[in-house]
């Protein structure tokens, strides 16, 4: 008897719609998860910015956060430091531009030592 009243709730939880948590980009650029945050990625030739938004959906200050960004560019793995930069955003420049949809990756350091990692492919 507990056997068929738990073969009906899995059933019944197989048939609801899946939670999806999508954040939305607010500057135009792409989006990654990367650990308990939402990164955006805005590049524009040689220029990277990297906006963080948290799991509340508000973006957070990049003030004590490190970032390094990471594309393959020509067949070659280019590192780019990302700093903070103005309130809402970090940032760095590249040595070559960088086309709309590089693949690479950014690494995150929080200001608490924790490290997440956001992957653009």
């Amino acid at each position: 008897m507990k056997f068929r009243y738990l073969t009906l709730g899995v059933a019944m939880l197989a048939t609801l719609p899946a939670y999806a948590h999508d954040a939305k980009s607010l500057h135009g650029g792409r989006l990654a998860d990367a650990g308990p945050y939402h990164v955006e990625l805005v590049a524009k030739e040689k220029a990277i910015d990297v906006f963080i938004v948290g799991e509340n959906g508000k973006p957070v200050d990049p003030k004590g956060f490190k970032a390094i960004a990471i594309f393959t560019l020509g067949g070659k793995a280019e590192r780019i430091t990302l700093a903070p930069s103005e309130k809402d955003r970090l940032s760095g420049t590249a040595a070559t531009a960088l086309p709309a949809n590089a693949k690479g990756a950014v690494q995150l350091t929080a200001p608490d030592g924790k490290t997440a990692t956001a992957r653009f492919d």
